[in-house]
């Protein structure tokens, strides 16, 4: 451990000595034309739910360009959003690949008047530095984050100080915004966005020809995956609660997922006597298109969670150790549930509750 420190504190002064730029306490960063921004830490969950940033910018700066580099693991939750003029993904995979290093570097050397890191959860010090080598005659990015020292924080000529101690229960649609907003930079709307078009509703509807036989049925989708173990509400009290609202309601259901979810989609199916529609490996698009067609979706504390939180379709977000405050979708029918950090502390009756107070007024 403290070999580690060495070498990081090697390397954070070395970085310092020769990147270094001169802090700008001006809040006035004039009316910048072109901005990037630099989320490639961020995981498809962050990255949605703090879409709000992009919308702030586009709001205070309705003529801007606004270019977001992104990762491969984040970048498809924000395609065709109507906020973003460009879209780059960084792949640290490919830096040594000569044709896709000249891509970066062209994208970096653009001029920009203004770039910005947002933070959600952490700081991450390869952000801090894609920012520095851009070609941009304004950096803004994180000077401390909960009182804890960003400690490359040189790298950014505005430096701002982000501390949610004071609220712990503050949505992170709301905390993201924190890093523009002593410069003018603000939104009173905090919804996600995820943009989809006539294609994407026309494969959601033909998913659903083969689900529902007739148009009066209750529609409900499910996610029963999740990335982190300890967001995993059990398979079983999915497969009852499918039960339950098949019997009180005769609703239809389908699961949403990728392969990565395959085990838990197997098991599912395989222990249901009635027909569950699979949208598998869907791009975002056409799921936020779905679940926008149906009339609730229920789901772990996960990405596809955000997904659902941008429609306006009634949901049900099942959580465990992560607060619900910081993390649920916004909006008056984006319900959640937690009991505390062990979500199967969560019973199947419960989350039954919260759909009927749903279903009934639908009915």
């Amino acid at each position: 451990m403290a070999a580690n420190n060495i070498f990081s504190n090697f390397i954070y002064s070395f970085v310092k000595k020769i990147l270094e730029v001169p802090e700008n306490k001006s809040l006035n960063i004039g009316n910048p034309g072109s901005i990037l921004i630099v989320r490639q830490h961020n995981q498809l969950g962050d990255i949605l739910a703090g879409v709000s940033i992009l919308r702030a910018i586009k709001e205070t700066y309705p003529g801007c360009h606004l270019t977001l580099l992104v990762s491969p693991e984040n970048y498809l939750g924000l395609v065709k959003n109507k906020f973003i003029d460009k879209l780059f993904i960084f792949d640290k995979k490919k830096i040594c690949n000569p044709f896709y290093f000249v891509e970066l570097f062209k994208l970096l050397r653009e001029s920009y008047d203004l770039v910005i890191v947002p933070v959600t959860v952490s700081i991450s010090f390869t952000s801090n530095l894609i920012a520095r080598f851009t070609n941009s005659k304004t950096r803004i990015g994180p000077s401390c984050l909960n009182g804890k020292k960003n400690e490359s924080e040189f790298l950014f000529d505005r430096r701002v100080v982000l501390d949610w101690r004071a609220h712990p229960d503050s949505n992170v649609a709301d905390r993201i915004l924190d890093i523009v907003r002593p410069f003018g930079i603000s939104t009173n709307n905090l919804l996600s966005e995820i943009t989809f078009d006539k294609d994407d509703i026309e494969t959601a509807e033909k998913f659903i020809l083969g689900i529902k036989t007739n148009r009066d049925e209750i529609l409900i989708g499910f996610h029963a995956g999740a990335g982190k173990i300890p967001n995993r509400w059990s398979l079983k009290k999915y497969i009852a609660l499918m039960e339950k609202l098949k019997d009180s309601y005769g609703a239809k259901f389908y699961l949403t997922g990728s392969s990565s979810d395959k085990e838990e989609i197997d098991f599912i199916k395989s222990k249901v006597i009635f027909n569950v529609g699979l949208f598998i490996n869907k791009k975002i698009t056409e799921v936020a298109a779905l679940i926008s067609l149906s009339d609730l979706f229920i789901s772990n504390d996960t990405g596809i969670m955000h997904v659902a939180g941008i429609t306006s379709t009634p949901q049900v977000s099942i959580f465990g150790p992560t607060n619900p405050f910081n993390w649920a979708p916004i909006g008056s029918n984006k319900l959640f549930i937690r009991k505390s950090e062990f979500i199967d502390d969560i019973s199947v009756e419960d989350v039954y509750v919260l759909c009927e107070s749903i279903l009934k007024r639908k009915a």
